[in-house]
């Protein structure tokens, strides 16, 4: 018996990973658990438009981080 979701399996746009889209509750959402701050959210959404797993958003985190010499 497949198992049922309920919410929407989406792919990252990144990594291409599949994950569970909770936005309609997004303080379940994997990604919630990722606290980016406002120019680290303005750098994703200039590289991707999607969403993305929390472990791109931990990694382009770190990036984003590392070129700005934090």
């Amino acid at each position: 018996m497949p198992e049922y979701t309920k919410h929407e399996i989406i792919y990252c746009d990144r990594c291409s990973a599949s994950f569970e889209c909770k936005a309609n509750a997004y303080t379940k959402c994997q990604c919630s658990q990722v606290q980016l701050t406002i120019n680290e959210v303005q750098y994703v959404s200039e590289l991707y438009e999607g969403c993305l797993c929390a472990k791109c958003l931990l990694e382009l985190q770190q990036e984003y981080r590392e070129e700005m010499g934090l």
